[in-house]
């Protein structure tokens, strides 16, 4: 299995467990799911004593997307012009990371991420933002969007901006 960490932040983002889709050589994009997590729930197996008062523990549930879920990602929010800012000072530092590590990939970076952010902010209002567990304000914010059917989330990351590990 492969897990995939911001190079910023190192905050798990996803892993091959989820069906990632290459978009452009620039992005991955990766199909969630909304889920249903309850909590509290305990059942030990037992019958309960008709004569002692039954002892309950009040479960609660909630819908969630299984990929937010699963990576404890954080929900942020943006206006236009800080996700514009923060956008700019993330690039920078990802193109200094390819400059030192791998200085081919660099014009291909800049063009190609270029053109997605122009996709993201002429359609900026339908996006929620995500940051890893840690919510480092430096690291990786994954874009969540909905299919054309309006029901099916996905979520966006940067692919250079993550880093592959083997588990």
């Amino acid at each position: 299995m492969k897990l995939y960490t911001d190079k910023i932040s190192g905050d798990e983002m996803v892993s091959d467990g989820y069906k990632l889709q290459d978009i452009d050589d620039i992005v991955y994009e990766v199909d969630a799911a909304m889920i249903t997590v309850t909590e509290n729930e305990v059942d030990i197996g037992g019958n309960p004593s008709a004569e002692e008062a039954e002892e309950t523990v009040e479960s609660t549930s909630e819908k969630v997307i299984n990929l937010v879920h699963s990576f404890n990602l954080q929900a942020t929010s943006f206006d236009k012009k800080s996700y514009l800012s923060y956008l700019k000072g993330y690039m920078k530092e990802i193109k200094q990371q390819l400059q030192a590590s791998n200085p081919e990939r660099v014009p291909v970076f800049e063009k190609k991420a270029a053109e997605f952010a122009k996709k993201i902010v002429a359609n900026f209002k339908d996006y929620e933002f995500y940051t890893g567990e840690s919510m480092n304000p430096d690291g990786m914010v994954a874009l969540l969007n909905y299919r054309e059917d309006g029901v099916t989330p996905y979520l966006t990351f940067w692919k250079d901006g993550l880093k592959e590990t083997k588990v």
